[in-house]
C-alpha cells in the first residue's frame, strides 16, 4: 500500500486526551497524533528515533530537560532512549510524527 488517509483510520489513545494515527513501513512508522487542550504526555524515552512537525496548535516539548514552546511549522528531532514529554498548548495541537525503526506498540 502505498496511499493511506488519516480520517479513514480508527485511533488509538496512548494517554488521557492524545491520540494516534498510525501507518508503517519495514522501517518506518508515521503517527498522526492529536491532543486535546492541556493533555501532558508523561516522560518517557523508547529505543526509537523520532521526528516531528508542529501542524496545529501548540505544545512545550522537554527533550533531556531542555525544553521548548512549538507551534505549527516547527520541527523536532529526538534520538532514540532520550527522556522527553509534551504539554499541549491550551488550543490543543496535532503533530505528525515518525518512528525509526517501526515501533511495535503503535502498530495496531
Amino acid at each position: 500500500m502505498y496511499f493511506f488517509d488519516a480520517v479513514e483510520r480508527s485511533a488509538k489513545e496512548v494517554a488521557p486526551g492524545i491520540r494516534i494515527r498510525t501507518h508503517w513501513g519495514e522501517r518506518m512508522l508515521i503517527s498522526d497524533v492529536e491532543l486535546d487542550p492541556n493533555a501532558v504526555l508523561p516522560e518517557h524515552s523508547h529505543p526509537h528515533e523520532q521526528a516531528g512537525v508542529m501542524i496545529q496548535g501548540t505544545m512545550t516539548l522537554t527533550v533531556e530537560g531542555e525544553t521548548r514552546s512549538l507551534k505549527a511549522g516547527e520541527s523536532y528531532l529526538i534520538p532514540g532512549d532520550v527522556s522527553h514529554r509534551a504539554v499541549a498548548g491550551p488550543e490543543g495541537a496535532r503533530v505528525i510524527d515518525v518512528f525509526s525503526p517501526v515501533r511495535e506498540d503503535y502498530k495496531y
